[in-house]
């Protein structure tokens, strides 16, 4: 046993017992779902896909989790806990600066897309990742970091990058890459190509009418599932794309069969409507004006894009930095539907634009709009609308 794992409170022990005796709250489920739904919810929230071979056994991320990741330190790298599946009490009896408690978490299966198996020690013999980790976050109804989960809301205070620089079997060349992402930026190609332009984290709500969901719009929402479960999650499945020159195939394909179940669910999330109070009503109206001459011939009808009829943009057509785009099959970039505006900055696919106001900013410059301050200020006003 760890040094961290000695110091654990016998209250902690009380915890888990209390788990093991089935005294711990369960999570609440999701309003009459169908199977598929229901299988998809689990697969998003928990299946690893085989992947703790990576996370474990190369990475050794399980051996830096236990000795030296406390709670206030995951909190810090953007880690959520979810508060439903704490036993009452919990949080006010444990050391929230030991590690010991992390690993009691990890038991209780309570930190957000992470699982992980805990032996009769307290040590943790496998670690793996899921869906969850980047597309889930939690609505800090405990503490900031803890409470309900929100499934396919990004989480935009995950530092990645930090994450996986902590492994001890990574060079310095490319823990230093991994620590210049920063918060809610992931870069799904690196590890294949060596070039680094991390993505903002995007939501996964509101796909059930968008075609080609990736920035660049390779495929649908199963092919970008299964080239992150096994190009990125390190899962043990097969993913082919000939145009990337990606060819994997791993016997038993743990990833294949969970696609449409995974799919139903990331098709059942909404949209978050805006909240109360958070827009000015009759500017919105009047942005709505602005919105229909000058945005929606890209950002059109229900679903907010011309994508679903095969539009893409060249980067310079939108004023776009293309270098991520450069190294994906279509070399270009999809418009993006708006959704839940409000809730996920900063914007566009590498984060440039930090406000609402500067993406407006930016396509009067870019395309020439010619818009007045308050035509400016009122479409930002319909955009925190949508």
């Amino acid at each position: 046993m760890t040094k961290a794992n000695a110091r654990a409170p016998r209250t902690l022990m009380l915890a888990w017992a209390a788990v093991a005796a089935g005294c711990a709250k369960s999570a609440p489920p999701v309003e009459a779902p169908s199977q598929a739904i229901a299988d998809g919810q689990r697969v998003f929230r928990f299946e690893t896909f085989g992947n703790e071979q990576f996370w474990t056994d190369t990475l050794h991320l399980n051996e830096v989790v236990e000795q030296a990741v406390d709670p206030t330190t995951a909190l810090k790298v953007g880690l959520k806990v979810d508060a439903d599946v704490l036993p009452p009490g919990l949080l006010q009896q444990v050391d929230l600066t030991s590690p010991a408690t992390t690993v009691a978490l990890l038991k209780l299966n309570a930190v957000v897309g992470v699982k992980a198996e805990v032996d009769t020690n307290n040590h943790i013999t496998r670690l793996g990742i899921t869906c969850a980790l980047c597309h889930s976050t939690v609505d800090n109804s405990v503490m900031p970091g803890i409470g309900h989960r929100k499934d396919g809301w990004p989480n935009r205070d995950l530092n990645v990058g930090a994450i996986i620089a902590l492994s001890p079997a990574l060079p310095a060349d490319k823990k230093a890459v991994y620590n210049s992402w920063g918060p809610g930026m992931y870069d799904p190609r690196f590890n294949l190509d060596g070039k680094s332009t991390p993505l903002v984290i995007p939501p996964a709500y509101g796909l059930a009418d968008v075609k080609n969901e990736t920035y660049t719009a390779e495929g649908p929402i199963s092919y970008w599932n299964a080239y992150v479960a096994v190009t990125q999650m390190h899962g043990h499945g097969n993913f082919t794309d000939s145009r990337l020159g990606i060819d994997i195939r791993q016997a038993p394909d743990m990833v294949g069969p969970k696609l449409p179940a995974l799919r139903a669910y990331q098709h059942s999330l909404p949209t978050p409507p805006p909240p109360d109070g958070s827009f000015d009503a009759a500017a919105a109206a009047r942005g709505r004006a602005v919105f229909d001459r000058d945005c929606a011939s890209c950002h059109v009808g229900t679903t907010g894009t011309v994508n679903n009829a095969g539009t893409l943009h060249q980067p310079a057509e939108t004023g776009m930095n293309g270098e991520y785009a450069a190294r994906t099959a279509n070399k270009a970039y999809r418009t993006t539907p708006l959704r839940a505006l409000w809730q996920h900055p900063p914007y566009f696919h590498d984060g440039s634009a930090k406000t609402l106001a500067a993406v407006v900013g930016h396509y009067d410059r870019v395309r020439q709009l010619k818009m007045t301050e308050q035509q400016q200020r009122d479409l930002v006003e319909y955009l925190k609308s949508q």
